[in-house]
C-alpha cells in the first residue's frame, strides 16, 4: 500500500520504522514537520529543545547509549549546532544518529542561501540526500545503518521541495523493533568519548580514515547509480534538481548521486568514459562541480546554470537551450507553470495579523525615535513601512549583543533591541548577561506572544506544555532575567500604547541596562477576538493616521477610514491613535 506524504512526513515515516527513539529538534521552517509528526508515533521520546546546539546534544547524548536518534534543524540551525557536531564526529557514537539539514534554495522564509552539502566536507561526515518522499523514508533507514557501521553521525540534506512536496510512500506492515525489556547500563569509554587534547589527537587518524572507507563505500552503495541512456550528454545530479533535470533530459544518462558526501571517484570517472559531455547540475554552491574537476574529469556546471535561487525545470531548460545543450521546446505543463511564476501579481507586503500585539509595540518604538535592534520572529516584519520600526535584523539571538555593540561604540541614538519569547530562550540569555555585566545601557524588549509562532505555534520552554503534550514547569522569563540581576525589569501590555510608551521612555533615560516584558498572546494561537470598533464618518477627517499601524482591516476610502469587521479582532490601537476620536470601540 502507498500513501502520498511530504518529505517531512517521510523523514519522520522513515526514522519510526527503523527504531528510532528519541527525536529533538527546534523548529525552523522547512523542517518544522519532522519532529511534529515523529512527536506522534507510539512509543518515542520527541522534544522542542530551545535551540539547535541542544537538540544536537540530546541526540549525542541518546547515540551514546546505544539508542537511534533523529535530530532536525533548518540549515541555519545547523551553524548554532556545528560546535556539537564537529566533536560529535571524533567521538564517534554507539547506536545511530541522523542530523536533518532542511535547506532552503531561494529563501522562501530563511536570512540566507547557505549550502549545507559544505558541512559535511567541513566536519567529515556522510551525507544523503534523498529526491522524492520515498527516498526519504528510505535514506532514514541507510542513514542508520552506516552511523552504527562507520561510528559517525550522518547528515541527511533536504530542500525546501522535498521537504513540502508530496509523493508516494510505501506503507510498511513490519512493526519497528522493539525497545530493549530492561534499561542498559551505559558503557563507560573515556578514552573514546572525552574530548581532552590527548584523546583527540588519537581520534583524529580515525576519523581521517573513515572518512577514506566511507568513500569506499560510496562505489558501491546502490543510491549512487549510473541510469543509461543517450550518450551525448551526461548528467550528475541530485535531490529535487534531479527530478527536474529528468524532466528536461529524458533521454540522457544520469549519474544520480544519493549519497553527496563523500563522492565516488572510481564511479564518476567511469561515468565520464562513457558520455561525451559531462553536465553538473546542482542547486546554490559548485559543491559537486568543484571536486569532480580536482579529480581530473572536466565538467560544466556553473558557467550554465546560475550560483543563487531556487532551481525548476523551466529555469534548466532555458539555461540549457541557451548553452547549446538542447534545442527542444517546453512541454505545455512546463510552459504554463513558468506563466504562473512568472505572472504579474499586485504588490502584498507582509505584515503582522490583524490583532497582533507587535505592532502596538512597532508603533510606540516609532514614535520613540529610538534605533531599534531587530531579530528573527514574527516581529521582523515590524521593520517594514508603515510601521518601519526596526533597523537592524540578522539572526536568532543577535539583537541583544548587536544593540550592546552599538551601545560600546557609543552613538547619540537610544537604542532598543527586541527578542521574541521563544528567541529569549535559544539565544536571548547569553547576550543579555554580556549586556548586564558590561555595563550597557541598552534596553530590551522581550515581545512575548507565548509561543514559537513564526513557525506555526510550537511550544517552547516558556509555554509549560512539551511537544508531547505533557504539562510541565513553565520557565518565566521575568524570573530568568531578575534572576540574573537585572533590577530594572517591567511587563507591558503592547494593547495600552500610552503605558507602553511611558515605560518605554523611563527605560531609556534610566541609563541602565533593562528589560521591559510586552507581555500580549499570539492572536491566531489564542484565537481571541473582541467585536470591531466603529468609525463615525461625521468625525473621521480621513488624516490617515491610523492606516500608519499597518494593520489590514482598516481601509481608507473617499471620505473617510473604514474597518472590515471579518479580518478586525478589536484590539483597539486604532481607537487609541486616532486624533480626531472617530473611531469608537464597542
Amino acid at each position: 500500500m502507498k500513501k502520498m506524504m511530504t518529505g517531512n512526513e517521510a523523514v519522520a515515516y522513515g526514522a519510526y520504522l527503523n527504531g528510532v527513539r528519541v527525536g529533538a529538534a527546534y523548529p525552523g521552517t522547512p523542517s518544522t514537520e519532522i519532529m511534529d509528526n515523529f512527536s506522534r508515533y507510539p512509543g518515542v521520546y520527541a522534544e522542542w529543545a530551545p535551540n539547535e546546539k541542544v537538540a544536537l546534544d540530546v541526540g549525542i547524548g541518546a547515540a551514546y547509549t546505544g539508542a537511534r536518534a533523529l535530530v532536525s534543524m533548518k540549515h541555519v540551525g545547523i551553524n548554532v549546532a556545528a560546535d556539537s557536531l564537529f566533536y560529535s564526529v571524533y567521538t564517534g557514537l554507539k547506536g545511530g544518529l541522523v542530523l536533518v539539514s532542511s535547506d532552503d534554495p531561494g529563501m522562501h522564509s530563511s536570512q540566507n542561501e547557505q549550502d549545507n552539502r559544505n558541512y559535511a566536507k567541513f566536519a567529515k561526515l556522510p551525507m544523503l540526500e534523498p529526491s522524492d518522499s520515498e527516498e526519504a523514508k528510505q535514506f532514514m533507514g541507510i542513514a542508520l545503518e552506516m552511523s552504527e557501521t562507520f561510528d559517525t553521525p550522518v547528515m541527511l540534506r533536504t530542500v525546501t521541495r522535498i521537504s513540502h512536496s508530496s509523493t508516494p510512500v510505501e506503507i510498511s506492515n513490519e512493526e519497528p523493533p522493539a525497545a530493549p525489556p530492561e534499561p542498559p547500563l551505559y558503557e563507560r569509554d573515556a578514552v573514546k568519548f572525552v574530548m581532552v587534547p590527548a584523546n583527540a589527537r588519537r581520534r583524529h587518524p580515525i576519523v581521517e580514515e573513515r572518512i577514506k572507507k566511507l568513500a569506499e563505500y560510496a562505489e558501491n552503495t546502490p543510491i549512487n547509480r549510473i541510469e543509461p541512456g543517450d550518450d551525448t550528454i551526461g548528467i550528475i545530479a541530485a535531490g529535487s534538481v534531479y527530478q527536474y533535470a529528468r524532466e528536461v533530459f529524458p533521454e540522457a544518462t544520469f549519474l544520480k548521486l544519493g549519497m553527496v558526501y563523500p563522492l565516488p571517484a572510481k564511479l564518476l570517472h567511469q561515468f565520464a568514459s562513457q558520455v561525451k559531455t559531462v553536465v553538473v547540475i546542482e542547486e546554490l554552491d559548485p559543491f559537486f562541480e568543484d571536486q569532480i574537476r580536482l579529480m581530473g574529469i572536466e565538467t560544466r556546471g556553473k558557467d550554465i546554470f546560475p550560483i543563487i535561487g531556487e532551481f525548476s525545470p523551466a529555469l534548466i531548460r532555458e539555461r540549457s537551450v541557451s548553452a547549446g545543450l538542447i534545442s527542444t521546446p517546453a512541454a505545455g505543463a512546463e510552459v504554463a507553470a513558468a506563466a504562473a511564476t512568472a505572472t504579474e501579481l499586485p504588490i502584498r507586503p507582509p505584515i503582522l495579523c490583524p490583532g497582533c500585539g507587535h505592532r502596538g509595540m512597532f508603533h510606540v518604538f516609532r514614535e520613540s525615535g529610538a534605533l531599534v535592534l531587530g531579530d528573527i520572529g514574527c516581529y521582523t516584519l515590524g521593520y517594514a513601512p508603515p510601521l518601519s520600526g526596526m533597523h537592524t535584523s540578522g539572526c536568532m539571538g543577535a539583537s541583544i549583543g548587536v544593540a550592546h555593540g552599538i551601545d560600546k561604540a557609543v552613538v547619540k541614538d537610544r537604542t532598543i533591541a527586541v527578542i521574541g519569547d521563544s528567541t529569549f530562550f535559544h539565544s536571548g540569555i547569553h547576550p543579555l548577561i554580556d549586556a548586564l555585566y558590561n555595563e550597557s545601557t541598552v534596553t530590551v524588549v522581550i515581545a512575548d506572544n507565548s509561543v514559537t509562532a513564526m513557525t506555526g505555534h510550537q511550544q517552547h520552554p516558556g509555554t509549560g506544555i512539551t511537544l508531547q503534550k505533557k504539562n510541565t514547569r513553565a520557565i518565566n522569563p521575568e524570573q530568568v532575567v531578575r534572576s540574573l540581576g537585572f533590577e530594572k525589569v517591567d511587563i507591558c501590555d503592547p494593547y495600552d500604547l500610552n503605558g507602553l510608551a511611558q515605560t518605554l521612555e523611563d527605560h531609556l533615560e534610566s541609563g541602565k541596562p533593562s528589560v521591559i516584558i510586552a507581555r500580549r498572546p499570539c492572536v491566531l494561537y489564542t484565537k481571541a477576538k473582541s467585536a470591531a470598533p466603529q468609525i463615525d464618518p461625521e468625525l473621521c477627517v480621513n488624516c490617515g493616521t491610523c492606516l500608519e499601524l499597518g494593520c489590514s482591516p482598516l481601509m481608507q476610502k473617499e471620505d473617510c477610514v473604514t474597518i472590515d469587521p471579518v479580518l478586525c479582532n478589536g484590539c483597539g490601537l486604532c481607537v487609541q491613535v486616532c486624533p480626531a476620536g472617530a473611531i469608537i470601540k464597542q
